[in-house]
């Protein structure tokens, strides 16, 4: 059955590797959206020291970036790609949170899963994914973000259709798993990406789950 086959991928990536230990910032919802949206096409170091930048000269808040200078945060995010269109959704992010939820996202992420994710994507900058990181590190909602790494591996396994779009690929992982496994899915799929399961040159004789997988090269 298919969902045996998925749980003996998710035991065996448990077993490579190690997943990350999160801190308090990630139950903080407005730092993880804005380095949500400073990560979009950009390479994780690069998403990394943009935030860092962004924190050295700002206070991560909502009332903060609304009344920075646009020029001043671009300055922030120029090591990331698009740093101009960033800067500007951020900005413009933090006004709307600020004026129709008072700077704070926590009355949306208390809605229930539909309600809450269906207000994110009213947000300018916030996608699917960015919504549903949202969902699932501060709100503990039983969602899967789909991350470029989590759509090609989840795909190259068979987890999901090789044609499907966003939602396709995160409920055929949802229907293979117990909801208390979606965060570890989620990390688990990405560190096999970034690892293993390479979007070019894949090194599948080195994968520990290349003998489930039906699209390995060896």
């Amino acid at each position: 059955m298919a969902e045996n086959r998925a749980q003996k991928i998710l035991q065996m990536l448990r077993k490579a590797f190690t997943l990350p230990k999160w801190t308090t910032s990630n139950k903080a919802p407005f730092k993880t959206l804005v380095r949500t949206i400073i990560s979009q096409n950009t390479a994780d170091r690069n998403t990394a020291r943009a935030f860092e930048n962004l924190s050295k000269q700002f206070e991560i808040t909502p009332e903060a970036l609304a009344k920075a200078e646009t020029s001043k945060i671009e300055e922030s995010l120029k090591v990331a790609g698009l740093y101009r269109n960033k800067a500007k959704i951020i900005k413009q992010v933090s006004k709307i949170i600020l004026k129709r939820f008072h700077g704070d996202l926590k009355p949306i992420l208390s809605m229930s899963l539909e309600e809450a994710r269906k207000t994110l994507l009213q947000l300018p900058g916030v996608g699917p994914k960015t919504a549903d990181i949202l969902l699932l590190f501060c709100a503990e909602k039983p969602t899967i973000p789909v991350d470029t790494h989590v759509n090609r591996v989840s795909k190259r396994l068979a987890l999901a259709p090789l044609n499907g779009d966003y939602v396709t690929v995160r409920e055929s992982l949802q229907a293979l798993y117990n909801p208390k496994e979606y965060l570890s899915v989620h990390l688990l799929l990405i560190l096999l990406g970034r690892r293993y399961c390479k979007a070019r040159n894949p090194l599948c004789k080195e994968c520990p789950v290349n003998e489930l997988c039906p699209s390995k090269r060896i």
